[in-house]
């Protein structure tokens, strides 16, 4: 069947069907608490994960990868860890504001954190100083397991590309579109991806982690599962300055090119269910 006949939402579905066979479980966030992961997500700002990797393993080595190693820690120590991230002054600071409003708003506790309005919570996180989005919702959904959907520079580039949106689609309306099409999936059972061992890893694949491991909620778990696929894609095949469709997996769902197709067919309205 051709592509101008599923809508956005479906052809998002059919993405996460096809990716999910192919490449299994991504094993995201890799991490061992909750908070190691909002440390990668402010580090991961303008910056490769290889970078983040190398800053972690600096704070986990100086023993300043908890709650209570952050708040002590003297804040030109702490520049110095952090510093193969890039920017390593402003994330210093930023991350010391995080764990100055979890003290303030939240007795310090990221549990009593996570168990808040989401939409509140969400809402809180955006007012911090460095905060966009795409890093907010990298908090809520792999350090609290709560059911936010990632949109980063890949899925927009995916989708473009597939013209599943319109130039200029606003991150909102992208992750709007992700979770309508999605939550559709999480009441089946076989949204569940078979698990792989680590030597088969595949796409943006991890190793399985404390965190990546963990129990979540099925909405939650395929929100996860989908952003890691799409990174997979984006970093692999869907590249800024090379498309390489031909390998690519969802290669079967582009669009035919406007000189083979019917001039009498509709071009599909963008965005809709």
């Amino acid at each position: 069947m051709p592509a101008d006949s599923f809508s956005s939402a479906e052809q998002i579905r059919r993405f996460y069907r096809r990716l999910a066979a192919i490449w299994g479980p991504q094993h995201w966030w890799p991490a061992e608490t909750g908070f190691e992961v909002i440390v990668g997500a402010y580090l991961t700002q303008n910056t490769s994960w290889t970078n983040v990797e190398r800053a972690v393993a600096n704070l986990r080595a100086a023993g300043k990868l908890t709650l209570d190693a952050m708040r002590e820690i003297p804040l030109d120590e702490l520049e110095t860890l952090v510093r193969p991230a890039g920017y390593f002054r402003q994330k210093a600071q930023r991350l010391k504001n995080f764990v100055a409003f979890l003290d303030t708003q939240f007795e310090g506790r990221l549990d009593r954190m996570f168990a808040a309005d989401l939409t509140e919570l969400r809402r809180q996180l955006l007012q911090l100083n460095g905060v966009g989005p795409e890093t907010a919702d990298s908090i809520l959904l792999y350090a609290g397991n709560l059911p936010v959907f990632v949109v980063d520079a890949y899925t927009r580039r995916i989708l473009e590309r597939h013209q599943l949106l319109p130039s200029g689609a606003d991150y909102e309306s992208i992750r709007a579109l992700f979770e309508r099409a999605l939550g559709k999936l999480a009441a089946h059972p076989d949204h569940r991806l078979q698990r792989r061992t680590a030597h088969n890893l595949a796409g943006a694949a991890h190793a399985s982690s404390s965190v990546s491991g963990a129990p979540r909620p099925p909405l939650a778990q395929i929100y996860n599962e989908m952003h890691a696929l799409i990174v997979g894609i984006g970093k692999n095949f869907c590249l800024k300055k090379e498309a390489r469709c031909k390998q690519c997996p969802l290669s079967c769902f582009l669009p035919p090119p406007p000189a083979v197709r019917s001039s009498g067919s509709r071009q599909k309205e963008p965005i809709q269910e």
